[in-house]
């Protein structure tokens, strides 16, 4: 009865071993662990690491432009038959290249669009005020103007003196004058420093026109001269009064 016991000990021995799958040693001539091993079924479990994620495809910044820069002085007042001539100063830190526009531009000049360049010279048919010009620079992505300004052309004052004069008959002993050849005007801004002149080369002339003349006083004299260079004394001194 004690053998039969033990027998069915080691029989249960043996199932427990082949149900847990572990080697053991049942009593009364159990299995091996190398034979509980082989009867093993279980299936092996991979696990697949997540896919990195790729980064996303990176986005090169647009380069940043810097506004070209433009500066000048220009002119407020112009008179007629004076010449304007303008060139604003522009830069770009990029070295983008330049382009120029302008806004209200006055009829009598000519606009540079590769320079900037403002010239030109009004008529009296010009006078009046020429106002809101604008000048502007432009890289082709931004565009940078001038404060506005005006031009305001005025009428020209010519300062005309006209001499008139008798010429000479005798020489200063009294005998005829045959050779006369010309005439010198000479003047300045005092009777004592008439340092400026004038040649005639006409012995028939008997007057001449001078102009421009910027305002102040000025006075005259004129003398006559001969084929071979001999000069007569100056003639009286007269002045006049210039705006």
């Amino acid at each position: 009865m004690y053998s039969t016991f033990r027998s069915t000990l080691s029989s249960l021995a043996l199932v427990a071993c082949a149900v847990a799958m572990v080697g053991c040693k049942g009593g009364g001539g159990g299995a091996t662990e190398s034979t509980a091993a082989s009867s093993s079924s279980g299936a092996a479990v991979v696990t697949t690491p997540p896919a990195s994620s790729s980064p996303g495809s990176a986005t090169t910044p647009a380069p940043t432009n810097t506004p070209p820069q433009i500066s000048g002085t220009t002119v407020s007042s112009l008179k007629t038959s004076e010449t304007l001539s303008f060139k604003p100063a522009a830069t770009d830190a990029d070295g983008d290249q330049l382009s120029f526009q302008i806004q209200n531009k006055p009829a009598w000049a000519t606009f540079n669009t590769v320079t900037g360049q403002l010239s030109g010279t009004p008529t009296t048919a010009n006078v009046g005020t020429f106002a809101n010009i604008v000048i502007s620079v432009s890289d082709g992505a931004a565009t940078t103007a001038m404060p506005a300004f005006s031009i305001a052309v005025t009428k020209a004052v010519v300062n005309t003196a006209t001499l008139a004069w008798t010429a000479p008959t005798l020489n200063t002993d009294g005998t005829a004058l045959n050779d006369l050849a010309g005439f010198t005007i000479v003047y300045g801004t005092s009777a004592n420093a008439l340092d400026q002149s004038v040649r005639i080369d006409n012995a028939t002339a008997s007057t001449y026109a001078m102009d421009n003349f910027p305002s102040g006083t000025y006075y005259f004299a004129v003398k006559a001269f001969t084929a071979n260079g001999t000069e007569s004394s100056l003639s009286s001194v007269v002045s006049k009064v210039f705006n």
